[in-house]
């Protein structure tokens, strides 16, 4: 028993001498373990730090190159829509002759205007030609070339956009009234190129523009009566017959402004902020309304009333989802303020909102029977109309 307890303890002894010696040696490799697992997490994230860089790099400049190729398509997706708007032009251009060429001679006359609003190198030659724009001309086949017959001026509405076969009713209406029309396409009008939608000059020189389109027709068509001119247009148009009266008091008998864009600092506010930047573009203002109100101001004829001396009739409606009545209210007020002589009316949300009294319906054709009625008052017309009966006999093919 002794023996095999002394050898139990000699075991044992020794066995803890082994594991002592075991311990220490295990120190020694998990020493060196450590210090090759440490060398090998330096170079790996050496190597780690060093794929990301160049990742980021590879992934910067592919945002680059992608961002260049999106710039590149924008650019060309903005050329191909100046080139579909053209080819629309083309092929609404035919259309006239379709819907009112029984009853008008048609013609498409291109003239001048001022030079642009912003001239990028001034020193550049013709740099300061004066801009040319075309305008339709409509002329009643039945006319009595040795009289003479009073001038419409109709611009049209829209930020960008031009005169379309959108007002053929309206065109037949003042046709069968005994009006010649002449309906210019300003700087800034869809359908001519990115060149000339870049040269818009909103509320500044398209108000010429219009204006040089009322003396082509005086100058050119001896037939045309110089003191029986008058201006019409709805929206943006709105906005050029008022601004034209105002600038050019001598020129217009009367005008009317239906639904017209009055106030330019109150819409920046409540449009949206891409058609703000309609506004801001390089080439248009350059500035926001925050950055040059009164720049939004002198273009806004709610903000220039003191200037009206033409008999004018107004007409807006409170239901207008494009130019908010707020606007139009404004422009009322401001000429009542100045004690000024005029007409309008405030229609409480007749149907059709923006369009409602340029609509085919029976209400809309009373309301413009009101607004020729108050035309024929100053420009005397030889075939006014009297009732609804003669503008839809007028204005619409097979109404007898």
């Amino acid at each position: 028993m002794i023996v095999g307890m002394k050898y139990q303890v000699v075991n044992s002894n020794r066995t803890f001498q082994e594991k002592k010696f075991s311990s220490h040696g295990m120190k020694r490799r998990l020493t060196m373990h450590c210090r090759r697992k440490s060398f090998l997490s330096w170079h790996l994230l050496l190597i780690l730090i060093v794929f990301c860089f160049f990742n980021s790099y590879f992934y910067l400049w592919g945002q680059e190159e992608t961002s260049e190729t999106l710039k590149k398509m924008e650019l060309k997706f903005e050329d191909l829509g100046h080139r579909l708007d053209m080819l629309e032009k083309l092929m609404d251009d035919i259309l006239w002759y379709n819907r009112v060429g029984d009853v008008a001679f048609i013609d498409k006359v291109r003239h001048v205007g001022p030079p642009p609003a912003k001239i990028p190198n001034p020193t550049a030659m013709g740099a300061k030609n004066p801009i040319r724009f075309y305008s339709y001309i409509f002329i009643p086949r039945k006319i009595d070339y040795n009289r003479k017959y009073p001038l419409l001026v109709l611009p049209h509405g829209g930020v960008h956009a031009n005169f379309t076969t959108y007002h053929t009713h309206i065109i037949r209406e003042m046709i069968a009234q005994g009006y010649i029309v002449i309906a210019p396409d300003y700087r800034g009008s869809t359908g001519y190129g990115q060149d000339f939608y870049n040269q818009i000059d909103y509320g500044g020189l398209e108000i010429e523009d219009v204006n040089a389109a009322r003396q082509y027709m005086i100058e050119n068509y001896d037939f045309v009566d110089k003191d029986r001119v008058g201006i019409i247009g709805w929206s943006h148009g709105g906005l050029i017959a008022l601004m034209n009266i105002f600038d050019h008091p001598n020129d217009y008998k009367v005008a009317f402004a239906g639904v017209p864009v009055s106030d330019l600092v109150a819409r920046m506010g409540y449009t949206s902020e891409s058609y703000r930047q309609l506004y801001s573009a390089p080439y248009h203002i350059g500035k926001t309304a925050q950055q040059n109100v009164e720049e939004y101001r002198k273009r806004s004829p709610a903000w220039n009333a003191e200037k009206l001396q033409t008999p004018l009739l107004i007409h807006t409606n409170t239901n207008d989802d494009d130019v908010n009545v707020l606007e139009v209210e404004h422009l009322i007020k401001s000429l009542k303020a100045e004690d000024k002589k005029f007409e309008y009316r405030i229609f409480k949300d007749a149907p059709g909102g923006h369009s409602f009294d340029r609509l085919d319906t029976i209400m809309a054709k009373e309301i413009r029977l009101d607004i020729y009625k108050f035309l024929a008052r100053y420009l005397n017309p030889p075939h006014p109309f009297s009732s609804v009966k003669d503008l839809a006999k007028g204005g619409y093919p097979g109404i007898k």
